[in-house]
């Protein structure tokens, strides 16, 4: 069992479905858990009841994460209330299905302004806090279409592909100052937001399934425990060879990037 006592945790979108299960799986692990919500309160107080009844401690947080003021606003809010923000998970998303020639311009920026750009928000808002600590968990929440692709899914997937590419490059940006930047790729998960799909789609995804079943909020949750952990310290996304470019260079790359921030806050 991992231990996170006296950790502090934000959880975006954490009324519901996976963000939920993430919820109880860190609050049974010791941590104070923040769930977020943008406009589902009574769903964040079930959840809010449901860590309570695990034997943790947490509240509700209602911001958009879309929004950069807020955002910034109740991240920074948190990590002065509590002292410290140890993890991030970045759960907050949506999904408009429809065939690109279909989707209305109004659908696209929701969903980027959702899924990408509130991941970027929150990971700016919680790196601060992190830096000044040296240490710290941001875990992201992608998809298997942001690789795989899948019809009726060309904005959602790229909302979601954007996430990975970001996690890397997070992840090479703060290893050194102690903060973990990763990044689950969920497939088919038992969720109000896939609940709707039709028969005929949920069996052809079957059929691509290894383990020929959908899978449960509570498996992903346990690979975001894990690397909220101590013993995921080591682990941080980094898949690319960078033209094998030494690490000294790559830290004067890095350096010398315009407006570089500093461990001074």
């Amino acid at each position: 069992m991992f231990d996170l006592t006296d950790k502090v945790a934000i959880v975006t979108g954490g009324s519901r479905g996976i963000g939920r299960s993430v919820c109880v799986a860190l609050a049974q692990a010791g941590a104070y858990v923040v769930v977020n919500f943008r406009s589902g309160e009574a769903a964040a107080q079930e959840t809010l009841a449901l860590v309570t009844a695990a034997g943790g401690q947490g509240e509700v947080l209602g911001f958009d994460v879309a929004d950069p003021d807020a955002t910034e606003a109740a991240v920074k809010d948190v990590a002065a209330r509590k002292g410290r923000l140890d993890i991030l998970v970045n759960n907050a998303g949506v999904a408009i299905d429809q065939l690109l020639a279909r989707v209305k311009p109004e659908d696209l920026h929701a969903t980027w302004a959702i899924n990408l750009n509130g991941t970027l928000f929150c990971s700016k808002a919680a790196i601060r806090p992190m830096m000044k600590a040296k240490t710290g968990r941001i875990i992201n929440l992608s998809s298997v279409v942001a690789e795989s692709g899948n019809p009726g899914q060309a904005v959602y997937s790229a909302s979601k592909a954007g996430i990975i590419g970001m996690t890397k490059t997070l992840a090479r940006e703060y290893a050194k100052r102690g903060i973990t930047v990763n990044v689950v790729s969920p497939g088919f998960i038992e969720t109000d937001m896939t609940s709707s799909l039709p028969d005929a789609a949920r069996e052809g995804i079957l059929t691509q399934t290894p383990v020929g079943r959908i899978g449960r909020p509570e498996e992903v949750a346990a690979a975001v425990l894990f690397l909220a952990s101590d013993e995921a310290g080591y682990i941080t996304v980094d898949e690319g060879d960078y033209g094998a470019l030494p690490a000294h260079l790559m830290d004067r790359v890095i350096d010398s990037v315009p407006g570089h921030l500093s461990d001074e806050f």
